[in-house]
């Protein structure tokens, strides 16, 4: 019975390569925008909250019309969205009278099939049969960093064999990832995530419930931890610290990435002999000193090195409250998905934002920008601690807010 889901869980799993591709690719050219395009930091920053923001109201839109458009017909779509923002990318900036509207159009469309993955491939994983819900949250949120990993490592060796004017070329083989799933999509077996004839919570009443305010508290907060040094670091490396482009992709984003990874693997191999909650509190405490570490350290390599040890430290944030979520309200259904997807959205719209504009007041200074957003590990902490003292009520009554 679970091994004809085998290639459904498979095509989940890329399909959060392709939400790395989507969110992790175009970071990589925001010095090459600047050079080329002549765009400065405001702007650049800009394409972080609108990508971000994009997804957030998909997000917000997805619980209106997934249920009845169909999983399979949505994941479709998601993915072929997700292709054409990066084909579009290749050349309405050439085009349009202003080139940031074309990369702020293109960064629209990919946006929205990113925004649609973000609410679909949880619940998808969640539905399939597995012996353990937690250990094939982490192991599929694992396979993120694996495709930033990828996307990071064969973009840098791109560029540095064939030359950064190229960029478009690399635009348009990532392009072929998301639209090979989508074929597969077409056919591999899919299940509801609730039974047939039950229906889900309403958000009317998610939002009565203390439980479900607490959780997306922390969904904001794991997103904006997880994307405030994940959006900026190349350009931290490159910039801040001055070194070449090369080594800052590979040793800012590519090694966040894969300390991030490690963190998800580690704890789907190992969760069913970790308590989720401990793990996520040391990662808490952990992802602090590491910003302090990147925003404090005198030595640019003991930066970069907290920069991307800070990888593991946010790697389980993201997966960890979706199954927190998912164990707590298992009825929820796609509404609670989808306002989970919007808040983990809204701050990884917050997070980089939040950096970009402290670093902006502070003359371009990224340092004391990452150092403004500690404050969200610090509130995930606060919120794991009040969610402990809640869950005691979960399924009751006594857990509405009103």
């Amino acid at each position: 019975m679970k091994n004809q889901y085998n290639k459904t869980m498979t095509a989940c799993f890329v399909g959060y390569i392709v939400q790395a591709i989507i969110v992790n690719f175009v970071p990589l050219l925001f010095l090459t925008f600047q050079r080329q395009y002549h765009l400065p930091l405001s702007q650049i920053t800009m394409l972080i909250t609108f990508n971000f923001g994009v997804q957030l109201l998909v997000d917000m839109a997805a619980i209106g019309f997934v249920d009845k458009w169909g999983y399979r017909f949505c994941m479709i779509l998601a993915h072929i969205l997700s292709a054409c923002g990066l084909i579009s990318l290749t050349f309405l900036p050439e085009i349009l009278p202003s080139a940031f509207a074309g990369i702020l159009i293109s960064v629209m469309i990919y946006a929205v099939g990113g925004g649609l993955l973000e609410v679909l491939v949880s619940p998808v994983v969640e539905a399939c049969p597995s012996d353990n819900k937690e250990k094939a949250m982490s192991m599929l949120h694992s396979f993120y960093c694996w495709g930033q990993v990828g996307v990071v490592l064969i973009s840098t060796i791109f560029f540095s064999v064939a030359g950064i004017g190229n960029w478009k070329i690399m635009a348009l083989l990532w392009a072929v990832v998301p639209v090979v799933n989508a074929l597969v999509f077409t056919k591999v077996p899919m299940v509801s995530l609730l039974e047939e004839g039950e229906e889900g919570l309403s958000i009317k009443e998610l939002f009565r419930m203390k439980l479900f305010w607490i959780l997306l508290v922390m969904m904001v907060c794991a997103g904006a931890s997880e994307q405030a040094v994940s959006q900026w670091v190349s350009t931290f490396a490159e910039k801040g610290l001055g070194i070449s482009k090369a080594a800052g992709d590979l040793a800012g984003p590519m090694a966040f990435a894969l300390c991030m990874g490690l963190s998800r693997m580690f704890y789907g191999k190992y969760g069913e002999k970790i308590r989720l909650d401990y793990f996520m509190k040391g990662s808490c405490i952990f992802c602090v000193i590491s910003y302090l570490g990147i925003s404090l350290f005198p030595n640019p390599i003991l930066s970069l090195f907290a920069c991307a040890v800070s990888g593991f430290s946010v790697g389980i944030m993201w997966p960890g409250t979706f199954s927190k979520a998912a164990a707590a309200l298992p009825k929820a259904g796609t509404a609670l998905f989808a306002l989970l997807a919007l808040g983990g959205d809204f701050g990884c719209s917050a997070g980089p934002t939040l950096v970009g504009f402290v670093s902006d007041l502070a003359g371009d200074n990224l340092k004391l920008g990452i150092l403004a957003s500690i404050v969200f590990p610090v509130l995930l902490l606060v919120g794991l601690a009040i969610c402990r003292k809640t869950e005691g009520n979960i399924g009751g009554e006594n857990e509405r807010v009103f």
